[in-house]
């Protein structure tokens, strides 16, 4: 069976996806920057499958070693699913210009320069998948978190035009907007559990969209009404809320 790159390893959402795909006959590919922590995780993925599961370095802000980084893959995946994403702190993020460089860096810039990469292996080999975790944030500015929602919302535009380009060349890309998942970002946070998704349920829907060749995912139906209505609010009232 063909390896699955993941990438941003280490977060809850990724490592329930890897499961996913390893109960499924994958062989996977851990990407990140925390190798202890990867190493770890790897283990626990062995222990529940034999299918084959490789560790590698990434930082996704180190654009200069991403070439070298898929140069360096002996067997080239089938398919590469980005789990990467920093909320940061707006309110800091407006002040120092430090914060938001590694927002957007971290959630469009470093994956853009990597995925250029992947999907131009992918045209040459006519086939492969490609699977970006966004946001709803970067449907539409919220005084809240609008440096990471801009950075969410430039990742989104690019898959969409990364899905545009590659469809010739058989290579299918989906992009999945979660909403409220219950992961360790979300901890502490007062959210309405009708809202609230779970990584392993969240992880079997991306898998199944992926494979029926879905362009868009949300974690629940209601999400995408929500986000209906909200893109319909004029601008005129939508900047007196308080989102």
């Amino acid at each position: 069976m063909s390896f699955v790159l993941i990438i941003g390893a280490n977060s809850d959402i990724a490592k329930a996806i890897a499961k996913e795909y390893i109960e499924n006959g994958y062989d996977i590919y851990l990407a990140g920057r925390n190798i202890h922590a990867l190493n770890l995780f790897s283990d626990e993925l062995r222990s529940l499958s034999s299918r084959k599961v490789i560790v590698k370095e990434l930082d996704i802000l180190d654009f200069s070693a991403h070439e070298k980084f898929y140069a360096n893959l002996n067997k080239k995946p089938i398919g590469v699913i980005s789990a990467v994403g920093y909320l940061g702190n707006q309110d800091e993020a407006s002040q120092n210009f430090i914060e938001s460089e590694k927002i957007i860096n971290t959630n469009f810039t470093g994956l853009v320069s990597l995925l250029n990469i992947i999907s131009n292996d992918f045209v040459k080999r006519k086939q492969g998948f490609i699977v970006g975790i966004s946001s709803l944030a970067g449907d539409r500015g919220r005084k809240s978190n609008y440096i990471y929602g801009s950075a969410k919302g430039a990742f989104t535009l690019y898959l969409s035009g990364l899905r545009n380009k590659l469809y010739s060349s058989n290579i299918h890309v989906m992009t999945v907007k979660p909403g409220f998942v219950n992961t360790q970002m979300t901890k502490g946070m007062i959210l309405p559990k009708i809202l609230v998704s779970q990584p392993e349920k969240l992880a079997k829907n991306i898998y199944k969209a992926q494979q029926k060749g879905k362009n868009i995912l949300y974690s629940k139906l209601l999400w995408r009404i929500l986000m209906a209505i909200i893109l319909l609010l004029p601008e005129s009232y939508f900047k007196k809320t308080n989102l």
